[in-house]
């Protein structure tokens, strides 16, 4: 019975260069990886020491990466360490196997929509209507589920986020500011349903996880374990449960400590015997050997 281990990537293990919050004088800086390309640029990085950490992981649990981002936008990512079977796209809305989605996950999930909420043309329509072309730079639609503006936060108004959140739970949905993006998604399309079907597949033991956002948030609270970095929603809401630890690092250095945590989590509970019943991970053995 494995360790299940699901993360949120962006702003949680992985930074764009805008998020990488590095304070110290630049000749103490990190070495960073790049992660991500897009159209022929670095888009995304971790630190190298968060990249060997990832892989111990990979070696040790299920590592299941999981985002709200589409299944192409996940996709561009080049994550160190062995090849994830499982990853989360579309905020729970498809379910990836050895890189293809689940057709049943995702006929579920759809229905599921269907039922319990609002469509999505009404939500899109109302963000057409009340958002301001002074400060969207793009509408989006992702994967036909949800939707999402990409903003110019120092023009955005304050209140205008509020007042949608408010729409939207009226209608089943919800609202999560993320940087310059502002999601719009059906409560239903949930990040933890999606991972307890993985546990369900793996018979998982135990379930660990992270993210730093609203959306994660049911993500964190389905999870036995949960951590959260010092900046994003859930940090400027102070959020907390009882099975959650709240770091104090913030930017790409709360993606290395986060990484600390499961890997030291996931080997303790090799430990405790937990998972008696299966071998070590090879480099964990080696690791311990003296």
């Amino acid at each position: 019975m494995p360790v299940l281990v699901a993360s949120d990537l962006d702003r949680t293990l992985i930074y764009s260069a805008a998020a990488l919050a590095l304070t110290m004088p630049d000749a103490r800086a990190p070495r960073l990886l790049c992660v991500e390309v897009h159209e022929s640029r670095p888009l995304s990085f971790m630190t190298e020491t968060a990249a060997g950490l990832l892989t111990e992981l990979g070696d040790a649990a299920v590592f299941v990466p999981t985002t709200t981002r589409t299944r192409r936008q996940y996709q561009r990512i080049n994550l160190p360490g062995p090849p994830p079977k499982y990853a989360i796209c579309a905020n729970g809305g498809h379910l990836m196997v050895d890189g293809d989605s689940d057709p049943d996950w995702h006929t579920q999930v759809t229905a599921r929509l269907a039922e319990q909420c609002a469509p999505l043309d009404e939500v899109r329509e109302h963000l057409l209507a009340t958002a301001d072309p002074a400060w969207v730079r793009k509408h989006r639609v992702a994967e036909d589920l949800f939707a999402y503006l990409v903003v110019e936060r120092e023009l955005l108004p304050e209140d205008w986020v509020k007042e949608l959140a408010v729409w939207a739970e009226n209608r089943g949905w919800t609202v999560s500011l993320q940087g310059r993006k502002i999601y719009a998604v059906p409560k239903p399309l949930t990040k933890s349903a999606a991972m307890r079907e993985v546990a369900r597949r793996t018979g998982a033991d135990l379930t660990l996880a992270a993210g730093d956002s609203l959306l994660d948030a049911d993500l964190l609270l389905a999870a036995d374990k949960g951590w959260r970095p010092g900046h994003g929603e859930l940090a400027d809401d102070n959020w907390t449960a009882p099975a959650i630890t709240a770091l104090p690092e913030r930017g790409v250095l709360a993606g290395e400590q986060i990484l600390r945590e499961l890997l030291k989590e996931t080997s303790a509970s090799w430990g405790r015997g937990e998972l008696r019943d299966q071998p070590l991970p090879t480099r964990t053995r080696q690791r311990t050997q003296p």
